[in-house]
């Protein structure tokens, strides 16, 4: 009797789409969308310019506001590291996995793919253009910039590529270990990029934080929305 009303139990938890890791992703999705909603209230009536100058110029000598902290090495580092946020490297590296999925039958997890990051590119777009904020202007920048400022897309979108990557890598792997790898691989590859932005003083230290909560929301949304389609 006890075991018939275990594998009952078993049975209602992986019908009911209200199990607790679902409950705890939009836990998550709300409350990083409450963060990006406060972080972009702030920006828009102002009120984090004297959070953003401090970081801003925590990371640039008193004396020379055009020579970032650290050795001299550091700088060469620091621009290599953000090329791997760019548009044009994150384009390459998502459509030589879509071409993989393709190739190896996975066509659900290349649409899921595709989905996330191409209609998360559009979404940072929209948001530049509809808050319209200009780049930080108090230290020289010190890798050539055009687009606007908030969010900051390498931020956004280095969070949206990777951690999709991540999740996927991870549903293939049973080893909990290895999963937990693959996802902090994901992490720190987001927050190292996104910090590059800040030590080459193209973004304010708000475009970088708004960019890594909304990019997390959105992966963990389209966690939730393509969890039973492959």
């Amino acid at each position: 009797m006890r075991n018939f009303s275990r594998s009952m139990l078993d049975k209602i938890r992986q019908k009911s789409p209200f199990e607790p890791k679902v409950l705890a992703v939009i836990a998550a999705i709300a409350g990083l969308l409450l963060l990006f909603g406060k972080v972009a209230e702030d920006v828009f009536e102002q009120e984090s310019g004297a959070f953003d100058k401090a970081i801003l110029l925590f990371m640039r000598h008193g004396n020379d506001l055009s020579q970032p902290i650290g050795p001299g090495w550091l700088l060469g580092v620091v621009r290599d590291i953000t090329a791997l946020g760019g548009v044009a490297v994150l384009a390459l590296f998502t459509s030589i996995v879509t071409v993989y999925l393709l190739v190896a039958g996975y066509r659900r997890a290349a649409f899921w793919v595709v989905a996330s990051i191409g209609l998360g590119a559009l979404f940072e777009e929209a948001l530049k253009i509809a808050f319209d904020r200009a780049r930080p202007d108090i230290v020289p920048h010190l890798v050539t910039v055009h687009s606007l400022s908030f969010p900051s897309a390498h931020a956004m979108l280095s969070a949206i590529t990777y951690l999709t990557l991540g999740t996927l890598v991870a549903r293939t792997e049973k080893r909990t270990r290895v999963r937990i790898f693959v996802m902090s691989v994901g992490v720190f590859m987001t927050l190292l990029i996104g910090s590059s932005r800040l030590y080459l003083g193209v973004h304010w230290p708000t475009d970088v934080l708004a960019g890594w909560t909304l990019g997390a929301a959105w992966v963990l949304l389209f966690w939730l929305l393509s969890r039973r389609r492959y």
